[in-house]
């Protein structure tokens, strides 16, 4: 359900952002590094540093305002 809506997002920001995915099940440790324990979880990243985080299923525009908001930062 969230993919769609981080691939919209990955479109829109292109040149502003680097958008990826990291499949949990795979990779436990990185989650666990990271304090993912729900799925899907969204970190936001500004110089090698979670600047914020959204957990559980965001609309677009929810995604889009944590995102201008580290960008202006």
């Amino acid at each position: 359900m969230v993919a769609p809506v981080v691939e919209e997002i990955a479109k829109d920001y292109a040149g502003k952002i680097k958008v990826g995915k990291v499949d949990v099940d795979s990779n436990q440790g990185l989650a666990g590094s990271f304090g993912v324990s729900s799925i899907p979880t969204l970190l936001i990243f500004k110089g090698g540093k979670v600047v914020n985080a959204a957990i559980g299923f965001r609309p677009k525009g929810d995604l889009a305002k944590l995102l201008d908001q580290a960008l202006a930062a």
